[in-house]
């Protein structure tokens, strides 16, 4: 394969966090995926911090295992021997020692003289958001940012702040140490192939754009459904839960990537722009509205898969009188122009009865159908973006049934692109990286587009009653609370299932 390389590419990965799971089952693994397909060029380098003793030989090695298990190519050992010996690792306790940084830059200079990086370092702060603000200081106390030599840019992880209040005062105090430009906040969502191909599905053909509006959509529904619980993040979860875990970051970007309008040009200020748009001109709940147009849920014990699944409460480091959210089901609308009066409804939840995120634009139905009775059972026509785990798309069309009466059927359009392209679709952490190192900054977020989108989000905390009494509402293994169900058909519509599409 043909290298797509240039000096600029020629870069440092300084990883804050090199012990954490996300260093061994995201950014490792895709690193190396960026090296297999000749992404990156051969003298890059990957320098992980970590509090915990290890030599380079130790840390190599526990990468190799990690990376077997989550690349999504077969590790070639000549290859991963040649990936390895670009790895270095630095104990270094990054939460309580400053002066530990100049020993640290240090170590950087003489891994960037011998690779010839040139001062081009992507910090990655693979850590808790507590710490953000802390190692950007040190950072800019020690000249290791901001330097007349190459390019430092800082890529850190969500959650952004854990309201609006605490999300301004942290953008504040960072952007008193680095410019917005060389801030990369990461929603991986937005690095996931079929969330990009929006923009070519939506641009890219005439059939679409021309009905993207509200003259012929009737409503977007946006769906998160996980299988699985919170796993070993029950602390975290319990501050976050659904809202600010889902809501806040990657359905609100979902939607905005499908409700922009046109950019003036593909430039990730242009997409941007329209992005925030979009955020600005959602509708805020009210105590009112709240109550109507969301359903709140928590899981409790079920059977996922066939196998007995614990309840929320049950979780570990999670409280046994917990009234957190792992389920969320809204409805909102986009007050300006083009989508005036769609209404949109978006549901996520953990301990679903299926794995899937989707997008479905349900098109409305042509008036004068209604004059014809062969037209009478006519189905709906979808457009559905599946995100995953499966990568496509579904368009849903009516057609004539075979035989001598005249009988209408649903005709299915369906590609599948994760099916056509295995392997070959990049996960979402390669792309970012790899953007990133690139100065692309469309596929981050942009501090204006989070404190709308933390306004949005405290409209509705506002709303909320401050007790739950009848939590767990749905079983583990299940589509969710029966009052989801209701907040979409008592507008006289319904959800849309993936594989086959039905009505709940």
């Amino acid at each position: 394969m043909e290298k797509d390389i240039n000096k600029e590419l020629s870069s440092m990965f300084v990883i804050f966090g090199g012990t954490g799971d996300l260093t061994k089952r995201k950014l490792i693994p895709a690193i190396f995926s960026l090296m297999y397909e000749n992404k990156l060029p051969e003298n890059f380098t990957i320098v992980s911090i970590g509090r915990r003793e290890k030599t380079n030989e130790q840390y190599r090695e526990e990468m190799y295992e990690f990376a077997i298990k989550f690349c999504r190519f077969p590790l070639n050992d000549k290859l991963w021997r040649t990936f390895s010996k670009r790895i270095f690792y630095k104990n270094f306790d990054f939460t309580s020692d400053k002066e530990g940084y100049k020993d640290l830059d240090s170590f950087l200079i003489n891994v960037e003289t011998e690779y010839l990086t040139g001062g081009r370092r992507l910090y990655y702060l693979a850590v808790a958001p507590e710490f953000f603000e802390g190692i950007i200081r040190n950072l800019k106390n020690n000249n290791m940012v901001c330097m007349a030599t190459g390019w430092q840019r800082i890529m850190v992880e969500k959650p952004f702040g854990s309201s609006l209040k605490t999300a301004r005062i942290l953008n504040h105090n960072i952007s008193k140490l680095i410019p917005e430009e060389d801030i990369f906040r990461i929603d991986h969502y937005l690095g996931k192939e079929m969330i990009q191909n929006i923009l070519a599905i939506r641009f890219g053909n005439s059939l679409f754009e021309p009905l993207w509006n509200a003259n012929y959509i009737d409503n977007i529904q946006i769906t998160s459904n996980e299988l699985l619980g919170v796993e070993n993040r029950g602390a975290y979860y319990e501050k976050a839960g659904i809202l600010k875990d889902m809501l806040q970051n990657h359905l609100l970007q979902m939607l905005t990537m499908i409700a922009m309008e046109p950019p003036v040009d593909f430039d990730p200020e242009s997409i941007r722009d329209e992005k925030v748009k979009v955020l600005r001109s959602l509708r805020p709940f009210t105590e009112e509205s709240v109550k109507e147009d969301i359903v709140r849920g928590q899981y409790g014990e079920g059977i996922v898969n066939g196998i007995k699944a614990v309840g929320y409460r049950q979780e570990d480091r999670v409280s046994r009188e917990s009234n957190t959210d792992t389920f969320i089901a809204l409805k909102t609308y986009i007050d300006n122009f083009r989508w005036g009066g769609v209404p949109i409804y978006i549901r996520a939840g953990k301990r679903m009865d299926t794995k899937s995120t989707e997008i479905v634009i349900q098109f409305k139905k042509l008036a004068g159908i209604n004059y014809y009775k062969e037209f009478n059972e006519i189905g709906h026509n979808l457009l559905v973006l599946k995100i995953q785990p499966e990568e496509g798309f579904f368009f849903q069309i009516n057609a004539k049934k075979p035989g001598n009466d005249f009988k209408m059927e649903k005709v299915e359009l369906d590609y599948c692109q994760s099916c056509k392209y295995v392997n070959d679709s990049p996960e979402a952490y390669e792309r970012l990286l790899l953007e990133a190192i690139r100065n692309n900054s469309s596929l981050f977020t942009r501090w204006d587009e989070l404190e709308h989108s933390w306004k949005f989000i405290e409209s509705i905390e506002k709303g909320y009653e401050s007790d739950i009494s009848n939590y767990p509402n749905y079983a583990a293994g299940t589509p969710g609370p029966e009052e989801a169900i209701n907040l979409i058909k008592k507008d006289g519509r319904q959800w849309w299932n993936t594989a086959p599409y039905k009505e709940i």
